[in-house]
């Protein structure tokens, strides 16, 4: 029977010991629980203007004493589109600071600054118009251009590879169900006592309340929680054990090889695919409301429940996504990089069908009409398992850095699809054929994206991954030898040239 040395067993134990140590929950997810209310409240600062722009556009208000603002569709593009303006300009930034520094404090504060910004939408569309509105705006978009790159590092750093679809799916599904929660809570509070003006403040409040608790609880580091238990340690040490794709819950300060990162096909698949994906998301995200209300002649309060229930689906549809990507990867059969194409041909070619469909489809049934929206936004779940984790797949240790890159490119494509939406639907909303041009560039833009990640995407570490100085360190030591026996006598032995003599004679 064969046998290993003491180092194999003992490494085979180690192994699982950490198996079992990942049962039951941990201060693992307690961090991901508040990354993912930290994604969803952030997208609630950005989605609430989506419903709220037609209730301060409303001609026939019900509110006599709330102003309301003669902007058309020319005017209410770039003000859905200005978000983005600023959000571009911190990707990097962003992600350097977060990779080098504190994540939890750049996230916690990036996201406080944007509620309070939020909470001014009121007095300076009042004062100054839509022009502060959109310096407003691009502000906000400025101080959480951290969201995503600062996520994806802490995410790096907190969730194992076993758990990284379900753990990471479910932070990245974070923006739905805030999305869920902005859309109907903005259209009962547009309708309430508290007008338009309500949805701003309202959510501020959230994201203020959000931030104070993560300033409190978030941790950059396994190793610096000051209640985490030595057993759930373990688990993110498993890369001082010599598992090379586990990442390391030490800090470690290092150089971000901009170069490698820059030249890697991989890498640019991730960027093309965000971009195209940003496109179409971000095209239903901020006018979905304006098509609920345009085509189908919903009012403020079903506008908003009603817009919501894609978003509802796409949060739903992410967890068995999740759980089906790390089942093919630890039972399946099936390579980290095959799984993460097939979610991500789920998230992007199935909604690229039902975009055509709606556009072929002839009813006058609104009921079919939202079903169809609603199974082309929920597919988009499959990304969350998809490119959206690949960062980490290929450079745990610059996940953040590379996020910030694909997300700065991807943004440029979210920043102009309102714009572009609103340039081929201006002054003539209420016309389908308009709308379904909007839908058929969109899935044109997302079969296109998706077959590049097909054709270029990876999910194996990268040699730049690990830090210079680890490199050396792991030279400098000496070499360790693991013979595999059969019986007595090895049957194989891979050794250093150097060192072949050395193990000649003490076989001899």
């Amino acid at each position: 029977m064969p046998t290993l040395d003491k180092g194999a067993q003992g490494k085979n134990c180690r192994s699982r010991r950490i198996r079992d140590n990942k049962k039951g929950l941990g201060c693992r997810h307690v961090q991901v629980l508040m990354l993912f209310l930290g994604m969803a409240v952030a997208y609630t600062l950005r989605v609430c203007m989506s419903v709220g722009v037609v209730a301060m556009t409303a001609k026939n208000s019900t509110h006599p004493d709330i102003p309301t603002y003669n902007w058309g569709a020319n005017v209410t593009g770039p003000i859905l589109s200005s978000f983005f303006w600023g959000y571009l300009v911190t990707q990097l930034p962003a992600g350097y600071i977060g990779t080098v520094g504190s994540a939890q404090k750049l996230l916690s504060i990036g996201i406080a600054c944007s509620a309070l910004l939020n909470m001014l939408v009121p007095v300076l569309a009042e004062h100054g118009g839509y022009a502060a509105v959109i310096v407003c705006r691009v502000a906000m978009g400025l101080s959480q251009g951290c969201l995503l790159p600062a996520s994806q590092t802490l995410l790096s750093r907190w969730v194992p590879l076993g758990e990284r679809a379900r753990l990471g799916a479910f932070v990245m599904n974070g923006p739905q169900f805030g999305t869920v929660l902005a859309m109907p809570i903005s259209g009962l509070l547009a309708d309430s006592g508290a007008g338009w003006p309500g949805v701003f403040y309202f959510f501020g409040a959230l994201g203020l309340a959000w931030s104070a608790a993560f300033y409190w609880i978030g941790v950059d580091y396994p190793s610096e929680h000051p209640s985490i238990d030595s057993r759930e340690l373990d688990i993110f040490e498993i890369k001082n054990h010599d598992v090379s794709d586990e990442i390391t819950p030490f800090p470690q300060k290092s150089k971000v090889p901009w170069l490698k990162i820059l030249t890697s096909v991989p890498i640019w698949s991730i960027i093309i695919v965000q971009s195209g994906f940003n496109w179409g998301f971000y095209t239903l995200l901020t006018e979905l409301p304006n098509y609920m209300k345009s085509i189908l002649d919903y009012d403020l309060t079903e506008t908003g429940f009603v817009s919501a229930y894609p978003y509802l689906g796409m949060w739903l549809m992410g967890f068995p996504i999740s759980v089906f990507a790390d089942w093919a990867i630890d039972r399946g059969g099936l390579s980290t990089a095959t799984t993460r194409k097939i979610c991500n041909t789920v998230g992007l070619w199935l909604p690229a069908l039902c975009m055509v469909i709606l556009c072929l489809v002839e009813t006058d049934d609104s009921t079919v009409i939202v079903a169809i929206v609603v199974l082309a936004v929920s597919f988009q779940a499959g990304v969350t398992s998809g490119f959206q984790i690949n960062h980490i797949d290929l450079s745990p240790n610059f996940a953040g850095t590379m996020m910030s890159l694909s997300n700065g490119f991807g943004n440029l494509t979210g920043m102009f699809a309102p714009i572009i939406c609103g340039i081929i639907t201006n002054d003539d909303e209420h016309n389908p054929a308009k709308w379904h041009l909007v839908f058929y560039i969109t899935a044109a833009i997302y079969f296109v994206a998706n077959l590049i990640f097909m054709i270029f995407g990876k999910a194996s570490i990268q040699p730049w991954n690990e830090p210079k100085i680890k490199r050396k360190r792991e030279l400098d030591q000496p070499p360790r030898l693991s013979i595999v026996s059969l019986g007595i006598e090895p049957i194989a032995l891979a050794v250093p040239e150097d060192k072949k003599k050395e193990v000649d004679a003490s076989l001899a």
